[in-house]
């Protein structure tokens, strides 16, 4: 079962995006913090992050350097989940390293598809 990790300090988006994950067959690992995000690519080891963007302390993109800076999870694709989401938000994140950027509010199908085309 393929592992994703699911980052927002909200706990009601939190929710929501484990019942989507779930839902549609993958296992989600949650952290509710930047340093927290980071702790948890290296230990758990997810094959995708969902990334909220617009968060207290580190910020999604912060994260998103971070994480392809370490050697150990650099090949995780990363797809922030941000209700930012003209052409300069979706080119940053991809300068960040980000695979893909989902504007808020999203479907569920719209969800899960760029999920399952970012995993595949």
């Amino acid at each position: 079962m393929k592992k994703i990790l699911i980052v927002d300090d909200s706990a009601a988006d939190v929710e929501e995006l484990i019942a989507i994950v779930s839902e549609a067959g993958w296992m989600p690992i949650c952290a509710m913090s930047g340093a927290e995000a980071v702790s948890r690519a290296k230990a758990d080891k997810p094959h995708l992050v969902l990334l909220d963007m617009i968060m207290g302390g580190m910020d999604g993109y912060e994260i998103v350097r971070h994480l392809q800076a370490d050697m150990a999870t650099k090949h995780i694709p990363v797809v922030i989940v941000s209700p930012k989401c003209q052409k300069a938000d979706h080119l940053w994140a991809r300068m960040q390293g980000a695979s893909t950027l989902v504007g808020k509010p999203y479907s569920r199908d719209e969800l899960v598809g760029v999920i399952q085309t970012v995993l595949n």
